[in-house]
């Protein structure tokens, strides 16, 4: 009889108590693949909404001159020299290797007009890429559709007593006011939005942008990367990443992966302590069979062999099966968790691999001691008790 068939027969003869000793080892297996599932799925699920919400590149001429307050520019110190940024500097941005990481582009141009005796910043924009930056906006009427229509910052409504479908004129050019942002506690406040080409014409600067603001998706990419493919694509602009973004977003998704982290090790811990208990209970019930064993010819290493062996098989089913629990639970638990309808099935071949190793693990290491113990038994003693 090989020592394989020795080690399963004993599980045979103590299915209970090995369906006990899978199932702590199961339970510790699928905490933490249900744990390192929904880590996986909530820092995508975080990363992709940060990324879409506000720019985390912001792309400036190089100008000593240049002084700004909006996306770090002061509007009073904007100057438009041969360095400025234009309208053909947009394109170029969209040329970068990794366009696929590039949610929105969005220009703009900044000066400062005079309506109704209050000077107040102007601000161009293209409506669309700026809808798609600042999903937060709500807006009593609605985004800009054409160029003679504008979008008015709160307090800007407030000072000049306007509302949506209302009429101001910027430089002698009349627009409709297509709607009024509601109180953001931000810059957008003061600001009056118009269409890019229009502000433009408006301050006699055809083609000029005071600055560029882009939202990356930088959950699949490096944001260091796009910054440096932006810069090679606009020598003449200085790009830098807002770091301010990056830290949020950084701590946002680091947060559930140590909590994680400590749970997985705990309950790992406990299933290590439930191999090893039951493990140690085993090797003393049987002191018989072992001292019987030794009696005939089995050396220590192969006592310590078939310990290990019952370790292993049990290890195995344990991974499996808590794979496979862990990956179902993340399944359902996962779309509650993030608000989610559904989350797509994902069969990571790493996770399964890792997840038998770490339970196959456990299961001999937890078992060095009682294997050991097992093998320094001496066979008179157990021989006496026949």
């Amino acid at each position: 009889m090989k020592l394989k068939d020795i080690s399963i027969n004993n599980l045979r003869r103590r299915k209970g108590k090995v369906f006990f000793l899978i199932l702590g080892l199961t339970i510790g297996i699928t905490t933490v693949i249900s744990l390192v599932s929904i880590s996986r799925l909530m820092n995508e699920d975080i990363a992709n909404k940060l990324d879409e919400f506000g720019a985390n590149i912001l792309i400036l001429p190089r100008s000593d001159d240049l002084s700004l307050s909006y996306g770090g520019m002061s509007i009073g110190g904007v100057s438009l020299d041969a360095r400025t940024l234009s309208d053909s500097d947009v394109p170029k941005i969209r040329e970068i290797e990794v366009l696929e990481n590039i949610n929105s582009v969005s220009p703009k141009f900044v000066g400062v007009v005079e309506i109704e005796g209050k000077k107040i910043p102007l601000m161009g924009v293209q409506f669309q890429e700026e809808g798609r930056l600042k999903k937060w906006w709500k807006i009593h009427g609605a985004l800009p559709k054409n160029k003679d229509e504008a979008l008015l910052g709160n307090e800007v409504a407030v000072r000049l007593f306007k509302s949506a479908n209302d009429h101001l004129t910027i430089n002698g050019r009349k627009v409709r006011i297509s709607g009024i942002l509601e109180e953001t506690g931000s810059q957008d406040d003061f600001l009056i939005y118009a269409d890019l080409s229009f502000v433009q014409e408006a301050l006699n600067k055809p083609k000029a942008v005071s600055l560029i603001e882009v939202s990356a998706y930088c959950n699949t990419c490096p944001i260091e990367e796009i910054v440096d493919q932006i810069s090679k694509k606009l020598p003449h602009a200085k790009v830098t990443a807002i770091k301010q973004t990056l830290q949020t977003k950084m701590e946002a998704l680091d947060h559930f992966k140590k909590f994680s982290i400590g749970i997985s090790v705990i309950v790992l811990l406990i299933g290590a302590l439930i191999v090893f208990t039951n493990m140690m209970a085993s090797v003393n019930e049987r002191k018989r069979e072992i001292g019987i064993f030794r009696a005939i010819g089995f050396r220590k290493s192969h006592i310590m062999r078939i310990i290990f062996l019952e370790a292993l098989i049990v290890g195995l089913i344990a991974g499996v099966t808590g794979y496979l629990l862990g990956l179902g639970i993340s399944h359902f638990i996962g779309p509650m968790v993030l608000g989610m309808k559904s989350v797509r099935w994902v069969i990571d071949p790493s996770l399964a691999i890792g997840a038998i190793f770490l339970s196959t693990l456990i299961g001999v290491l937890s078992s060095v001691y009682p294997a050991l113990h097992a093998s320094k038994m001496d066979p008179t003693e157990a021989l006496r008790a026949l």
